[in-house]
């Protein structure tokens, strides 16, 4: 696996960097951006994407210590955020994961490797701190092709005991996942959207216009 860092895709060149301070606007910005696409916003009922929140409010809590910028030509086009999890085998045993997520990457710059690359970087990082495993919901059409498997491979099922092919996992240490068989992927109440609906619309209201604001106030007085 290469280390993170540069990249070259095709002319492009893509970066891999820690997120400091002062990219912690932009990196919701380009989460806010990644999932506003058709289909998203209607599906989760608030009226707005809620990744950005859950980037925001993982910074704060339940984060792993990782969290990537990438930057397609020097332009931040690509971000990433992991956090804590475990998946509960029984009454008492715990084993830990990592899990990814937010990741995103503007629509613009998307199907040019950023994401693969921010991927790939997070495996290396997660790897070097001694994570056993990394586990996450994302796209069973294009996840496989970096290496990640379902879930239900290891016999792990989400918190409510269901198997989908959108539950993906790579163990980062060989055989990690053998004592996790039979057991349940908990993450943070973060990934809750539909208990945090009010405060993501609240969050959200900084990153609309000023006509975008007036329309949801009319909306809300019908």
């Amino acid at each position: 696996m290469r280390p993170f860092g540069r990249r070259k895709r095709g002319s492009m060149n893509i970066r891999i960097r820690e997120e400091e301070e002062r990219d912690y606007r932009r990196s919701e910005e380009i989460i806010r951006e990644a999932f506003s696409y058709p289909g998203r916003v209607e599906r989760g009922g608030i009226g707005c994407p809620s990744e950005h929140w859950m980037v925001h409010e993982l910074r704060k809590r339940d984060g792993a210590g990782i969290r990537l910028v990438a930057e397609a030509d020097g332009v931040s086009a690509g971000y990433v955020i992991c956090s804590r999890a475990q998946i509960l085998v029984g009454d008492t045993d715990a084993l830990p994961v990592v899990n990814i997520g937010p990741i995103g990457v503007l629509p613009a710059y998307q199907r040019k490797g950023i994401g693969k690359a921010l991927f790939h970087a997070v495996l290396e990082r997660a790897a070097a701190a001694g994570c056993g495993a990394v586990m996450f919901f994302g796209r069973p059409e294009y996840c496989p092709r970096i290496g990640f498997v379902e879930a239900g491979n290891y016999g792990v099922s989400d918190r409510f005991g269901e198997i989908s092919p959108a539950f993906l996992c790579m163990e980062l240490k060989e055989g990690y996942l053998t004592a996790a068989r039979g057991g349940r992927f908990f993450d943070s109440d973060v990934y809750d959207e539909r208990r945090h609906r009010e405060e993501i619309r609240e969050f959200d209201r900084q990153f609309m216009t000023a006509w975008e604001n007036g329309a949801q106030e009319r909306k809300a007085g019908e």
